[in-house]
């Protein structure tokens, strides 16, 4: 089975939009063009299913394009301008109005509110919606295992088994996922933030992780334990009944990152 996913960007402008009869001139920096000051999201949609055997597509993005644009983007323009709508309860409705691609299958919908706040729903969770927020660290930490030789941590770490150490930039991406409340809201932004801020990024930041952090006595502080040791500290800081923890993303570098959940 293949999964094809579309990115559709686009900016919600103050009143009746002229844009919005006319063909996009700017695909991939958003349509409507922003012409103020935003709001600017995006819309992500990922279809599942055969490609077909003619074209090889699995579907062809300009009819993504064209459904996101009629279908979705008026919504959220009346939610931001006028209903105020919760945007957890907001991602299910668009989820809703966006479900039909026959013979594909809608696997997933996102609404990204900016390049680090995301809102989404995914066809084997419903009604379930997932919350994502990007964080940041800086760090040091040396690569070493103990238990073996110098010559085997030269071998298997190479320059990353420098006695002295080295740096990142830490991005982390912790996600929620539950049954928004009432009021459409699965956990406000701010307490989800200083949860996270407090347990983590306080704890992370600016630290040597071998000598500082008493998580990593034990553990090679690489990325994949880093995501681990993250994910188990803030578990129990959510509640699974309504806003559980699903996952914890930790990008070591913008080309290597991990994902961890339980």
């Amino acid at each position: 089975m293949h999964r094809l996913t579309r990115e559709v960007r686009f900016a919600i402008n103050d009143g009746n939009d002229p844009q919005l009869s006319l063909q996009p001139s700017n695909g991939y920096g958003g349509f409507p063009s922003i012409t103020g000051y935003g709001p600017f999201m995006s819309i992500e949609v990922t279809l599942s299913g055969a490609i077909d055997p003619v074209s090889s597509y699995l579907i062809n993005i300009k009819q993504i394009d064209a459904a996101v644009r009629e279908r979705a983007i008026p919504v959220v323009a009346e939610a931001v301008l006028s209903t105020q709508e919760a945007p957890a309860r907001l991602v299910g409705r668009l989820y809703e109005l966006m479900a039909a691609w026959p013979p594909l299958m809608l696997e997933r919908l996102a609404l990204n509110l900016s390049p680090f706040l995301s809102y989404s729903t995914q066809v084997s969770e419903q009604p379930m919606i997932r919350v994502s927020q990007k964080f940041e660290f800086s760090a040091t930490h040396r690569l070493h295992n103990p238990k073996a030789s110098e010559a085997e941590n030269s071998k298997i770490f190479g320059k990353c088994n420098n006695p002295h150490g080295h740096g990142h930039n830490y991005e982390v991406q912790v996600t929620l996922k539950g049954e928004p409340d009432g009021n459409g809201v699965l956990m406000a932004v701010p307490e989800f933030e200083r949860i996270v801020g407090q347990t983590v990024i306080e704890k992370f930041d600016h630290k040597n992780l071998n000598v500082e952090m008493r998580e990593f006595a034990e553990l090679i502080p690489t990325v994949e334990n880093i995501a681990m040791v993250i994910y188990r500290m803030l578990k129990p800081k959510f509640s699974p009944g309504h806003a559980g923890l699903a996952s914890v993303t930790v990008w070591e570098t913008p080309k290597t990152w991990c994902e961890y959940s339980e």
